[in-house]
């Protein structure tokens, strides 16, 4: 088991990584399951992960507080809602539009009822 979560753990790390790059991609959900998973399978790239000085802070803020930081939760719900407004422009059937913005709107409910990065 500790290698499926391996596996799953570099896969999910990868995926995050290219979010870097990549503006459609968000890096910091895909890290954190990384994170998740390295936790059950290995504590080096676990520590690695926490301790990385990009990577790690919000991380630790999650694993600790269940928190987010007040400029990822705006960057989060601007991005969601840039998201939705593209799909209004570009016309998307009104069938599509209500899921979609049932489910962004579940999203910014979740990010925003995070607590905040703890002060200090």
């Amino acid at each position: 088991m500790r290698g499926i979560w391996l596996t799953l753990g570099l896969v999910f790390l990868g995926v995050g990584l290219l979010g870097v790059v990549l503006p459609v991609v968000p890096t910091t959900p895909f890290l954190l399951v990384a994170a998740g998973c390295f936790a059950k399978s290995s504590p080096r790239l676990h520590g690695w992960l926490l301790l990385h000085p990009t990577f790690g802070p919000p991380i630790r803020d999650w694993e600790e507080h269940g928190a987010i930081a007040r400029p990822a939760k705006q960057l989060a719900v601007g991005s969601m809602a840039a998201v939705f407004g593209f799909s209004v422009l570009f016309g998307l059937s009104w069938k599509l539009l209500v899921v979609q913005g049932a489910l962004i709107a579940i999203g910014c409910w979740f990010v925003l009822t995070r607590p905040d990065r703890p002060s200090g």
